[in-house]
């Protein structure tokens, strides 16, 4: 139940799922401000969390250069330590979301009832272009509504997808060991597909 919990995978839980899990959280924060609501109860609503397919950087800190992506846009990075992805975790999560369609591979591995919640964050960007915002339950900012409208959200989405191919582009590029300009694109792209997340769920 309440709160929506979004999972976020990468491989190693230190570059593209974290810069998801918080640029996800900042982006709910600034719908709630927009609606004149207090941004601190963002994580009543929403909770955006992170984990990677092996794990050789647990107890970690962000990238230093993920983390800059994120301080730059307004995000936070305080208290974030890398963790290996755990069943438990695909089980308590509502949306999961994957860098890549071998992480997808691997999540519906480990637990095949998560298929229908289980996307590469590029294709849930694209299928929620499909989905009809005036078919899911009312948006209003409260944990129950946001619940019920995401619920719905990550329903219609998997309806959206079936019969339909992932695209090479989905995947995020993996900018580990790379350069401050391969970041901004990776958060870039996250952000392509969190904002509208964010707008779904409270439009």
């Amino acid at each position: 139940m309440p709160p929506f919990t979004v999972l976020h995978v990468c491989m190693g839980n230190i570059c593209r799922s974290p810069m998801a899990e918080r640029l996800l959280a900042l982006a709910v924060r600034e719908r709630l401000a927009r609606r004149e609501q207090d941004p601190a109860r963002a994580e009543e609503l929403l909770h955006s969390h992170s984990a990677g397919t092996g794990g050789w950087h647990a107890g970690e800190e962000m990238n230093p250069p993920a983390a800059r992506q994120v301080t730059s846009r307004g995000g936070d990075v305080e208290g974030f330590a890398a963790r290996k992805l755990r069943s438990e975790h695909i089980d308590a999560a509502d949306l999961v979301l994957t860098a890549t369609a071998d992480q997808q591979e691997y999540v519906v591995a480990l637990r095949p009832d998560a298929e229908a919640r289980t996307f590469v964050l590029g294709e849930f960007g694209r299928l929620l272009a499909a989905v009809d915002a005036a078919a899911l339950p009312p948006a209003e900012a409260t944990p129950e509504a946001v619940y019920a409208r995401g619920v719905a959200l990550v329903a219609a989405a998997h309806d959206a997808r079936l019969g339909a191919s992932l695209l090479p582009t989905d995947d995020l590029d993996d900018p580990w060991g790379r350069g401050d300009q391969c970041f901004s694109r990776v958060a870039d792209e996250i952000e392509e597909t969190v904002h509208p997340l964010a707008a779904a769920l409270l439009p």
